[in-house]
């Protein structure tokens, strides 16, 4: 898994965290308000739920500058990511419920995991549909290059045969 180094770094991770699991949460407790009947007080928690997301949205753009990220890159992270909660996480959380008797939270666990491996996939899949996608697109613009270089050329060619035939009266511009 993508590890930042520094204290600051780990800070901020565990900031993003925390905004991430309080804007989810906020959310979960606006549907169980509307639930309830108290409209007021779900919207409450879906505008306090948005401001969250604009709080880990804050500290990733410090975690991962946009100036320094790529298609390849993001994927790159989903796919790391995605593969630590099934091959990791999810696993060593499956143990400890196993080991504690909560039965729920094994089968929990074990959805997450195989749901994570299918995000996985997914991501995979189109890492690998983004490279081709850019290796059919250089294909095609050194095709262009090449056919833009060759009209300039017979252009450049051309250009000192139009200026000496310009140059040169034609019959009808004779003197009078």
């Amino acid at each position: 898994m993508h590890n930042h180094t520094t204290q600051t770094e780990k800070n901020l991770e565990s900031a993003f965290a925390g905004e991430s699991m309080a804007n989810r949460k906020y959310l979960y407790f606006a549907k169980i308000a509307r639930n309830l009947g108290a409209e007021e007080v779900a919207a409450l928690f879906e505008e306090t739920a948005h401001q969250e997301t604009g709080h880990a949205f804050a500290h990733l753009e410090l975690l991962y500058p946009p100036s320094q990220m790529t298609v390849e890159k993001i994927l790159e992270l989903a796919i790391e990511g995605e593969l630590y909660e099934t091959n990791q996480m999810y696993p060593e959380f499956e143990r400890i419920a196993v080991e504690e008797g909560v039965q729920s939270a094994v089968s929990e666990f074990q959805e997450q995991a195989k749901e994570s491996q299918e995000h996985a996939e997914i991501f995979i899949k189109a890492a690998k549909r983004f490279k081709a996608l850019g290796m059919v697109e250089r294909f095609h613009a050194n095709r262009y290059i090449k056919a833009l270089g060759a009209v300039q050329n017979k252009a450049a060619d051309l250009e000192p045969k139009l200026q000496t035939n310009n140059s040169q009266p034609s019959g009808s511009e004779t003197a009078a």
